[in-house]
């Protein structure tokens, strides 16, 4: 994959790339509104490879620049302009890089610092978990354009929230607080204040970075392969020896260290293997 991130990810000033001590701080920096087009997808792919690829990385931040917009989706603009229409060629992660990445093992934490609608929704969406602030906003209105958010927002949230409460949000593009969203479980933090969001991001990455390096990437890889299976068949998956990362674990000498750190009253020396 690290080849089609040469090829689809050319360097693109609307993403920037900083390692804050093993969490890597994606920012999405297109002025006005934060929009993807084409080329700031396959930058936006190339930084979630990079965070795949490099082993000092433990999870991705990703967040907007400025405090009004996390991501107002896709560059409508560029799209009526030619060129970069409903079936565009985003690259190999799909949309904005991510909603199509399906195999990813590390952590991504979204931390939405204003609005994030339409794409931008489904971006965060795709991410493992949300911190919001508190002014942020959250709405899927592709249906009152003449489309569906088929960029996994029509797949991903009713996975997330109540059917109902899903429905209404994708038949009726309405906007969700992020108070809302905290109330019923899609975010995971609503913090107050500019650039609050990313801070406890990166705090929230810190404390996923302190457990051992392939019980995270396994973690990752179970509840992707369980996610529609009832708790029988999740047993019989996991157990089932097609699982590399779960069986990876098992095998790790880092299993092997946790317990010995935990009876010598030590910090834990993780190896990733």
């Amino acid at each position: 994959m690290g080849e089609a991130a040469e090829e689809y990810g050319a360097r693109s000033e609307a993403v920037r790339l900083e390692d804050r001590d093993g969490i890597l701080l994606i920012t999405l920096d297109r002025p006005k509104a934060n929009a993807i087009d084409v080329a700031t997808s396959r930058a936006l792919y190339a930084a979630f490879d990079r965070l795949r690829r490099e082993d000092g990385l433990r999870a991705a931040v990703l967040t907007g620049a400025g405090e009004r917009f996390f991501s107002a989706g896709w560059d409508l603009k560029a799209a009526a302009a030619g060129g970069e229409g409903i079936e565009a060629d985003h690259g190999p992660g799909g949309f904005a890089g991510l909603t199509e990445l399906f195999d990813l093992d590390k952590p991504v934490i979204a931390a939405v610092n204003g609005l994030a609608v339409g794409g931008g929704f489904e971006l965060a969406l795709a991410a493992d978990l949300i911190v919001a602030e508190e002014h942020a906003e959250f709405a899927l209105p592709e249906v009152g354009i003449g489309m569906i958010p088929d960029s996994g927002g029509v797949l991903r949230l009713p996975k997330r929230l109540p059917r109902a409460v899903a429905s209404e949000l994708l038949l009726t593009g309405r906007r969700m607080s992020a108070g809302e969203a905290a109330r019923w479980g899609l975010v995971n933090e609503v913090t107050t204040g500019p650039g609050s969001a990313v801070e406890s991001a990166l705090a929230l990455g810190r404390r996923i970075a302190e457990g051992a390096p392939l019980a995270v990437a396994a973690v990752q890889e179970v509840l992707r392969a369980t996610e529609p299976l009832g708790v029988a068949d999740g047993y019989a998956r996991m157990r089932g020896g097609a699982l590399p990362r779960y069986r990876a674990m098992l095998d790790s000498a880092d299993a092997q260290e946790g317990p010995r750190a935990f009876a010598e009253k030590r910090a834990p020396r993780w190896q990733g293997r």
